[in-house]
């Protein structure tokens, strides 16, 4: 069945309206809304209205995924099957420049030679165990991290919310070893708007946007959210004695790409240490090489308690990691928390070929030099239409406000060969692309962009 679609105001991919739904999922498209002609990869102004076609094969499998699974996911109407580097194919053989990288987690791109070695080597060799054993990759990993960090310990789960759930329980066992006798801990955690830290209810408690939690409420008790870059506010409440931890992102990827103030990280520091709090930085997007720096925080100089990881560490495979100090990992003892799949052999030997490549500081300076000349590329292509606001970010974690929302140009782009994901508010162009892709491949992406822009126009107009 083909019906009409619009994008997502979230995600900036393409939806069903409620009407032509069935049973509360998405009916198959196979037509886009193109809000106005853009050009194409190749050059040609494409009509208004572009039918991206399916095929058979890719017509059933939407329907299967309609059938048999959940319908938490608004997904664009494309079926990929296969890519290389910075490309994605789909089944109908068109080519995509990827600037998505799944959200951030395929740093190396697809198909990168090293990595595919390490997995199929590990994966002939011993894949699971579980923690009732050791296996060598995980401690290898875990010495890597410890090594190329401030933290002195670290606990691998499977996922970035995981890995935020984690430092809940940390945060809150630390404060319950160092507040001995009859004196209550602190178990209140504050945490700032636009932030993301995960759909699993703590995680969930601990971001702002409403509409995440509010279905699933009550959620978490004791987090305070204040505005992201507000001293003064956050000092005083840290210091009112009933803060655990506080949780940040120093680049907040989700919310629209800012990026913390040294000011603003160093008065959150000096509070926690006061006040014997927990700072806990939330790298799962913007750590492991995305900013130019091995890690984020690196930028400025001012360590966390806790850094919890995710997302590109084992370059596709599902895992995560909690870093901590030693005063953190000494009020953790046997039981406390626990995971069956996390840090498995084939995870972490992946995840060491992923942290050996991206760690070379030649890597991390030619993702820095990349960031600074896509941002100019971007900046003197887009500046001066009228809807762009701000082009910004630090390394290859980049994102084009506008003042209307994104989700025209994401359709457009998507037509023309270019995938982009949105964050914000729904207004803003997000641009998380491998860490590997080339000048060529970012020229590309600035150039479709910049041909794509009439579609704000018509979206603005209507």
């Amino acid at each position: 069945m083909s019906s009409t679609c619009f994008l997502n105001d979230v995600t900036g991919f393409i939806t069903c309206p409620v009407g032509l739904r069935k049973y509360g999922k998405p009916v198959v498209a196979a037509k886009f809304i193109r809000p106005s002609a853009c050009m194409s990869v190749s050059g040609q102004v494409a009509e208004p209205m572009k039918e991206l076609e399916l095929g058979l094969k890719s017509k059933e499998l939407i329907e299967a995924e309609v059938k048999y699974l959940v319908g938490t996911y608004a997904r664009t109407p494309v079926v990929l099957s296969h890519g290389k580097g910075c490309k994605l194919y789909d089944m109908e053989g068109r080519e995509y420049l990827d600037l998505t990288s799944g959200i951030a987690v395929n740093a190396l791109g697809h198909g990168d030679e090293d990595w595919m070695r390490a997995v199929t080597s590990q994966a002939n060799t011993l894949t699971h165990v579980s923690n009732v054993f050791y296996s060598v990759p995980q401690v290898k990993l875990a010495k890597r991290l410890v090594e190329t960090s401030f933290a002195d310990r670290v606990f691998f789960t499977n996922s970035g919310t995981e890995a935020n759930e984690a430092a809940i329980k940390f945060a809150r066992k630390f404060q319950r070893s160092t507040h001995s006798g009859h004196e209550s801990p602190p178990t209140d955690f504050i945490a700032f708007t636009n932030c993301f830290h995960g759909r699993t209810m703590g995680a969930l408690a601990l971001t702002s946007k409403e509409h995440y939690r509010s279905p699933f409420e009550p959620v978490m008790p004791g987090v305070t959210f204040l505005e992201y870059g507000n001293a003064q506010a956050a000092r005083k409440l840290i210091l009112s004695g009933n803060i655990a931890a506080v949780f940040v992102e120093p680049i907040q990827g989700e919310g629209g790409i800012y990026s913390a103030t040294k000011e603003f990280l160093q008065s959150l520091r000096s509070a926690c240490d006061e006040a014997g709090a927990l700072l806990i930085y939330d790298e799962v997007q913007c750590g492991l090489g995305r900013t130019g720096y091995l890690w984020a925080y690196e930028a400025y100089g001012i360590l966390p308690d806790i850094m919890t990881l995710a997302k590109p560490l084992a370059g596709g495979l599902p895992i995560g990691a909690v870093l901590v100090k030693e005063r953190v990992a000494a009020a953790i003892k046997h039981g406390d928390h626990g995971s069956t799949f996390a840090g498995g052999p084939l995870v972490c030997h992946a995840a060491l070929t992923v942290l050996d490549k991206i760690s070379d500081p030649g890597f991390l300076s030619s993702v820095s030099r990349k960031g600074e000349h896509f941002k100019q590329l971007l900046r003197q292509k887009l500046g001066g239409d009228k809807h762009v606001k701000e082009v910004r970010g630090q390394g290859l974690i980049i994102g084009i406000e506008l003042d209307v929302m994104a989700k025209p140009l994401v359709n457009t782009c998507l037509l023309s060969g270019l995938l982009v994901l949105t964050s914000g508010k729904g207004n803003v162009v997000r641009l998380v692309p491998p860490l590997t892709i080339s000048d060529e491949e970012l020229g590309q992406a600035a150039e479709i962009l910049f041909k794509c822009l009439p579609s704000l126009d018509w979206s603005s107009s209507s």
